[in-house]
């Protein structure tokens, strides 16, 4: 199947890109979603995997989230042909405080505003988007709404806090945990994600919405997360104790996989400490 991955030079694009040996659809490219012409390009493809985001939470930044993760993803979808796959990445935050009430956050978490930021609303924005042209147009559509997914290194790309951490350890910098390091949280490797899209391709299922990330098996405090670095890497890291960061909402986060695992058959199949050692191999 030919398979086009937007922001497929980025943090997990390029890793996503390989995995399925896809073309790419990104800035980077010479191509741009916002760019009505340059979209579309996803008319030729069997798969579509949106990943490109302008992903900044600051409210002064809120107009730029929304033109690019709602017009941008409007843009692709109108494009997308017939029986077609389009998978959108969207995340775990369109949750807010709410996420706080479960154990394990299933998809009927509720999503009402609760102090998101531009982000996540414009995300959810877009998700109802991706329905929306899915049904009217007849392709097929499947949101994942992702917790903390990570990967190794790529030229010219940030990690999330992952592989910040990995870093700071690496290069012996002060590391300041916020919450002092109690949040808690389900970690996917990027691998684990490429089987998910994988899994929702070959499937039966029309449309999907899913949370996904590591589970209860992957699922760690800050704290714990830099002492399991701190195992693979064989290095201590420098831990700042006096510093506060304010704890993030929520402040526990573990995906429930039922409906995931039901209808996909899939699970994450790369344990923390297996993933981990990616980032230092």
């Amino acid at each position: 199947m030919k398979t086009i991955v937007t922001g497929g030079s980025g943090y997990l694009g390029t890793h996503l890109r390989t995995f399925f040996h896809a073309d790419d659809l990104s800035r980077r490219s010479g191509r741009d979603i916002l760019n009505t012409q340059d979209a579309q390009i996803v008319s030729e493809y069997d798969v579509v995997i949106h990943l490109a985001a302008y992903l900044d939470k600051s409210p002064e930044a809120s107009e730029q989230v929304f033109l690019t993760n709602v017009e941008g993803t409007i843009n692709l979808l109108r494009n997308i042909k017939k029986d077609a796959v389009f998978i959108f990445a969207s995340t775990k935050d369109v949750y807010g405080r709410f996420a706080d009430n479960y154990a394990e956050v299933p998809e009927t978490c509720p999503t009402v505003y609760s102090g998101q930021s531009g982000l996540e609303w414009s995300k959810l924005i877009a998700e109802r988007y991706v329905e929306y042209y899915a049904h009217q147009n007849g392709f097929r559509s499947c949101i994942f709404r992702l917790s903390t997914v990570y990967a190794p290194k790529s030229e010219g790309n940030m990690p999330n806090f992952v592989g910040h951490y990995a870093d700071a350890i690496n290069f012996g910098e002060c590391l300041a945990l916020p919450g002092r390091g109690t949040p808690r949280r389900d970690l996917l490797h990027v691998n684990d994600l490429a089987v998910a899209c994988q899994a929702f391709i070959g499937s039966v299922i029309r449309h999907g919405l899913y949370n996904i990330g590591g589970g209860s098996q992957n699922a760690v405090s800050l704290r714990e997360l830099v002492r399991l670095m701190e195992e693979v890497s064989g290095l201590q890291a420098v831990l700042d104790e006096e510093t506060e960061i304010p704890v993030p909402t929520p402040l526990n986060y573990v995906s429930d996989l039922t409906l995931v695992t039901q209808e996909l058959g899939w699970r994450p199949n790369i344990p923390i400490i297996k993933g981990l050692n990616d980032l230092w191999g």
